[in-house]
């Protein structure tokens, strides 16, 4: 049987390390401050609001992402990177390799209700061929409107367009690693969980 532990002074005493954490600042960060010195993708234009080098984060990397009418962007991933997006305006749309949906190859990974070839919404679908013989993967494709989330995982290929011929679309991003990592890629096709150098994110462009 364990001992109960009966807290003390030291327990309910700040260090001076932790003390030091109470007095840091709160940083805020305005439009004309966002940083595009951070990896891109083509048809796209991210900027950084939360990095190390804004605002010294360590754990954590936010931004936006623009894309111009009428564009969509190069193939890519985001590595160990786990990337949350919120649409603020314009309606892009968001592709993915549907063979990558294990034990599914027809639905949609949507939690709108969508699923199958149309969406049945007209919000998502299904198009493309397969991966057999070197044929392109078939893809799945996200259609989204300002207030929607999108949860992008871990090493998953995809890329956003934006169909709009007159506005530009912008994103929100949240990723889960404090690098910016943008790994671009030929097409949506599964490239395994290789391991991603400071070499490829200097390299993105």
């Amino acid at each position: 049987m364990s001992d109960l532990h009966v807290p003390s002074i030291d327990d309910l005493v700040p260090s001076p390390e932790e003390i030091d954490a109470f007095h840091r600042r709160l940083h805020h960060i305005a439009p004309w401050a966002l940083d595009p010195e951070t990896a891109q993708t083509s048809g796209m234009r991210r900027l950084a609001a939360v990095s190390a080098r804004t605002v010294g984060s360590s754990k954590l990397w936010m931004g936006q992402t623009h894309v111009a009418p009428a564009t969509a962007s190069a193939n890519h991933h985001h590595g160990r990177s786990e990337t949350a997006i919120y649409v603020v305006s314009g309606h892009p749309e968001f592709v993915f390799p549907a063979d990558e949906l294990a034990g599914d190859d027809t639905g949609v990974a949507s939690h709108g209700g969508a699923s199958g070839a149309d969406g049945g919404n007209g919000r998502s679908g299904e198009n493309g061929g397969g991966s057999d013989s070197g044929a392109p993967p078939r893809e799945i494709r996200i259609r989204t409107s300002p207030g929607d989330y999108i949860f992008v995982p871990p090493w998953v290929p995809h890329r956003e367009e934006n169909p709009d011929p007159e506005h530009e679309a912008l994103v929100v991003i949240a990723r889960s690693t404090q690098d910016a990592i943008v790994v671009n890629l030929p097409d949506l096709r599964w490239t395994g969980s290789v391991r991603t150098t400071s070499e490829d994110i200097a390299g993105c462009s």
